[in-house]
């Protein structure tokens, strides 16, 4: 691309997107200017995110922990604030754990763990049709992606040898999905968001069979909001796993995790 053509892109580009709403506009507009190959591809992808739809579904991928995350429209987007829970998984797992990523979405969760794991057995599953698509292009060869609800679609023969669990469960209570960006509740899938009455009803579901898939010393590991944490840490108590909570403030970020 032409100096010249790309200077008066990112002007228009920012001035475009600073008056749809985009807080970080000049950030924005040098990542379209960077993936977009033509003028007319510039202008279909800037389009779409002048009229609201997430930047990462606009350019087909999210970082991640370090990693470049496939995302199709209609696919829940990873936060960075799930990159505690990554870190808090990968100083529990020894060199060659075997890992499960429940409430899959794109994968970006497993890929990120096998990443810092190459010895890992991964193993993924999502009900969403097409975050299932997403995660088999972000985990590849390096593990396996089942479609279905929660440990339905898993292989019986991993009960009782996961060491790590990890489940970025939905948790915003019902009557608040509609107090969500509209980035969110217009663009990502209800079955990722809504976690219920008061925002745990698949955590629960989670905590209830996780002691059947962990191996002893094995543990789950689930975001949640500050104001659910201590809820969700005697759900996991009441699982008969040892639950403690852990913060970071950086990132806003609260886990809970129920060893076995």
């Amino acid at each position: 691309m032409p100096p010249s053509y790309a200077h008066a892109s990112y002007d228009h580009v920012v001035t475009t997107l600073r008056s749809a709403g985009c807080v970080f506009a000049e950030d924005e507009a040098r990542l379209i200017l960077s993936s977009a190959r033509t003028p007319a591809e510039l202008a279909s992808v800037l389009d779409r995110r002048a009229a609201g739809q997430p930047l990462e579904h606009v350019l087909g991928w999210a970082e991640f922990s370090g990693l470049r995350i496939a995302v199709e429209p209609g696919v829940f987007v990873p936060r960075r604030r799930t990159e505690f829970l990554v870190r808090q998984a990968v100083a529990l797992a020894s060199d060659t754990p075997v890992v499960v990523d429940l409430c899959c979405g794109s994968g970006a969760v497993g890929a990120a763990l096998v990443a810092s794991l190459p010895g890992a057995e991964l193993h993924a599953a999502d009900i969403d049709p097409a975050a299932v698509r997403c995660a088999r292009r972000n985990v590849g060869v390096r593990g396996h992606v089942y479609e279905g609800d929660l440990f339905e679609p898993l292989p019986r023969g991993l009960r009782g040898r996961v060491a790590v669990l990890a489940a970025n469960v939905p948790y915003v209570p019902t009557e608040e999905v509609g107090l969500l960006p509209p980035e969110a509740r217009d663009h990502e899938p209800l079955v990722a968001l809504d976690g219920g009455g008061d925002g745990l009803d698949v955590l629960r579901r989670v905590a209830v069979e996780a002691p059947r898939w962990l191996a002893p010393g094995g543990s789950l590991l689930v975001e949640t909001s500050e104001r659910q944490a201590d809820r969700a840490v005697a759900v996991f108590a009441a699982a008969g796993l040892r639950a403690r909570l852990e913060v970071s403030e950086e990132l806003y970020a609260n886990v809970v995790i129920g060893t076995r």
